[in-house]
């Protein structure tokens, strides 16, 4: 009897799920840090209007930072379809799409806000951003996936 030369279906997870998933995690934590420390800074320079300030900077710098990774782990979900490239690319692209869509009524919203500071705003939004840059970067770095990761290679051929 000939047994079936194609290979058996395997788990198609991406392996870098647990990557971003890391990334995602430490970009929190950091971010938590970043907005204690510039609500404080911006509570000390300029009352409650820096604390909200750098509250709404980091919250910025967080939800933009964790759009492009969930989107990319939903995008994940569709491994081993026949869609995946499509679906990949469409969801991807339309988190970036969302990320710009939404910084630019947000800047349209809060640019005259009198209860803002724009400075302490400006800066916690680079520092989140900043913060999330490094934080990808030493997870992707620290990270032991094998550059061909998620290829299955087929059975040998069996000799009857």
């Amino acid at each position: 009897m000939m047994t079936d030369p194609r290979p058996e279906p395997a788990d198609r997870t991406p392996t870098s799920n647990p990557v971003l998933r890391k990334a995602l995690t430490w970009g929190g934590v950091l971010a938590g840090v970043i907005a204690i420390v510039s609500a404080s800074l911006g509570f000390v320079f300029d009352g409650t209007s820096g604390l909200v300030s750098g509250l709404i900077g980091t919250l910025m710098a967080v939800v933009f930072m964790g759009i492009t990774a969930a989107s990319i782990l939903v995008a994940n979900r569709f491994a081993g379809s026949d869609v995946f490239v499509g679906a990949f690319f469409g969801i991807v692209l339309g988190g970036w799409l969302l990320k710009f869509i939404a910084f630019i009524v947000l800047v349209v919203l809060l640019r005259d806000a009198a209860w803002l500071n724009p400075t302490v705003l400006f800066l916690s939004l680079v520092a989140g951003v900043i913060a999330s840059l490094v934080v990808d970067v030493l997870v992707v770095a620290k990270s032991r996936i094998p550059y061909v990761s998620d290829v299955q290679l087929p059975k040998p051929p069996v000799d009857d």
